[in-house]
């Protein structure tokens, strides 16, 4: 099973999954489904109860969030890292790792940013 097939369950059909086959546990991110639960508010209480029980076995886990969660349609968007901009160019120009490019950019005026960008640029035809 899925990530998705697990969240809807707890969250949304209230259908219990292991009633069919329990060895489908084996599949349970109990991490994940912890982190993701922890943003919506009416959760958070009983996501921090699974966080200091957390040596539970899995299904017992499973079976908390599915028993006293309301059922409701909860979204969380996935927290993405910001992409920088121009720290592709400062990588590739000094052979810097992530975090080295950025503090390059913090420390680089905007002329020097766009002379490294120069450097990268392919000739072409022009309109």
């Amino acid at each position: 099973m899925e990530l998705k097939d697990w969240l809807n369950s707890i969250n949304s059909t209230k259908k219990d999954l292991l009633k069919e086959d329990h060895k489908e546990i084996k599949s349970y991110p109990s991490y994940i489904i912890n982190k993701v639960l922890s943003s919506h508010l009416d959760c958070i209480l009983f996501v921090n109860q699974m966080n200091i029980y957390n040596f539970l076995d899995k299904d017992m886990q499973y079976y908390f969030y599915l028993n006293i969660l309301r059922k409701k349609r909860r979204y969380s968007p996935w927290i993405h890292k910001d992409k920088i901009k121009d720290i592709e160019c400062v990588k590739k120009y000094y052979g810097y790792s992530n975090e080295k490019a950025q503090q390059v950019l913090k420390i680089l005026s905007k002329d020097q940013i766009n002379y490294i960008k120069k450097q990268f640029e392919i000739g072409g035809t022009q309109k």
